[in-house]
């Protein structure tokens, strides 16, 4: 087994999407309120922190039903085409043979990075709500990542369910799904870092699930939050144990650090 196992999610922590992600919700939601609406990084976090819209499609959806409410329209009169959505949607963010705003992400993380992690007998692995070809193209593509170890959108249900989290573990530590991940080993720390409320919900579920696990949620500000301070205090309202600025602050030191406490 290993020392510590760490899960890291990809949006905000392993790449900045304020250029990409963010602002193709931007974009939709200005193409489905006939340019009346578009929103800014702060409406995008203050909607993400109610922690159920890990989802960018949904939280894209939900702001253009929350413009039209706000223009005394109930949201059942609102003839919006999910599925439309989300082809205009993918035709920002994705494009064509990923030539749209994926491909200009900027990495936060390095593999230089993980290597130091794998070193020090630390398992590490993703768990993210981005579709599993966005994620795979970040990891494998931009960073040359051979095979990690990867539950994405289509694996699992969203975030704050716990499962996807778990089903990591579990391939982690090579544990078939039928079985109790990691069996009779719950003093191995376990750490999920992510950038959201959901993130750390997520972590909190878990403990509920597993409370004989040692459970350790780390947040983690993504680059476009101007109030850092804020921020992180919000991420450690909903369990951050620690908050950092950038993912590789979470060095081996610090994991056994608090893996310890």
């Amino acid at each position: 087994m290993p020392a510590a196992i760490v899960v890291f999610d990809i949006d905000g922590v392993v790449r900045d999407v304020a250029g990409s992600y963010r602002r193709a919700i931007a974009d939709t939601v200005n193409q489905f309120t006939q340019g009346q609406y578009c929103p800014t990084l702060e409406d995008i976090d203050l909607l993400k922190q109610e922690g159920i819209w890990n989802n960018d499609w949904k939280a894209s959806q939900e702001l253009i039903y929350r413009y039209f409410e706000a223009q005394n329209r109930p949201r059942e009169s609102v003839a919006l085409d999910y599925d439309q959505l989300v082809t205009f949607f993918q035709s920002r963010y994705r494009g064509e043979n990923f030539t749209g705003y994926i491909q200009n992400e900027p990495l936060l993380m390095s593999t230089v990075y993980l290597e130091g992690l794998t070193q020090a007998d630390i398992a590490w692995g993703f768990f993210s709500g981005a579709t599993r070809g966005s994620a795979q193209y970040v990891l494998s593509q931009r960073m040359g990542l051979v095979n990690p170890i990867l539950v994405a959108m289509e694996d699992a249900p969203s975030k704050p369910d716990p499962t996807g989290l778990i089903a990591t573990i579990n391939q982690l530590v090579s544990v078939p799904e039928s079985e109790p991940a990691l069996g009779a080993t719950p003093e191995i720390p376990i750490f999920y870092v992510g950038d959201t409320v959901a993130d750390l919900q997520t972590v909190a579920q878990a403990r509920q699930q597993y409370p004989s696990w040692q459970w350790v949620g780390v947040g983690v500000i993504p680059p476009h939050v101007q109030d850092r301070a804020a921020y992180g205090q919000r991420l450690q309202r909903v369990g951050a144990i620690a908050v950092l600025d950038q993912v590789e602050a979470l060095t081996p030191e610090l994991i056994f650090s608090l893996g310890s406490a």
